[in-house]
């Protein structure tokens, strides 16, 4: 009975773990693409698809990263040229999907330099590099030693909240994107 307990603890805390990163990285990635135009701009815009504030592209981009090159975390310029590697290819199928879906762009890097099909650019691709870089070899470490301060009772109930909030938003979302201003070309 104890092996079936200490395994139903491991999957609970596997799964607080990294649903309370996808959350972490889709708020910091809101926050950035929001910054950007704050400063671009002068005004703040909600840049997601959904309402609330998460881009979920950044926490499954930061959860891939993760899963595939944390153990590389001592070798800084591999994880950059890995995740900015890794993050153009998501960043690629994610415009065309999201294209093909709602027939609309949510990003057009299409007077950047070294742009493909407007999809991504050599700049998104150095700032996805660096960001992945960060996460892997300096983000992550930080975010452990929080996560494992919280009690797990107070992580599953965060993750209960936040799932529940964005299944909402994704199942309004999917039949009514967030189209405002600055949002879509």
């Amino acid at each position: 009975m104890k092996t079936k307990t200490n395994s139903v603890t491991r999957t609970i805390r596997t799964f607080d773990f990294y649903v309370l990163l996808f959350f972490l990285l889709s708020f910091i990635g809101w926050l950035w693409e929001a910054g950007i135009y704050l400063v671009k701009d002068g005004t703040w815009i909600n840049r997601g698809v959904c309402l609330g504030p998460y881009l979920p592209i950044y926490g499954a981009g930061g959860l891939l990263l993760w899963f595939l090159l944390h153990r590389l975390h001592e070798k800084k310029w591999l994880t950059f040229l890995l995740s900015a590697a890794v993050c153009s290819v998501v960043e690629y199928v994610t415009s065309a999907f999201l294209e093909w879906k709602w027939g609309m762009r949510w990003w057009d890097y299409s007077g950047y330099f070294l742009n493909l099909n407007g999809r991504i650019c050599l700049l998104g691709a150095v700032c996805f590099g660096i960001g992945g870089m960060l996460l892997n070899c300096y983000l992550m470490p930080c975010y452990m030693r929080v996560y494992h301060k919280i009690l797990p009772r107070r992580r599953f109930g965060l993750c209960v909240v936040f799932l529940l909030v964005f299944v909402c938003d994704a199942a309004y979302c999917a039949v009514s994107p967030n189209r405002g201003f600055h949002i879509a070309w």
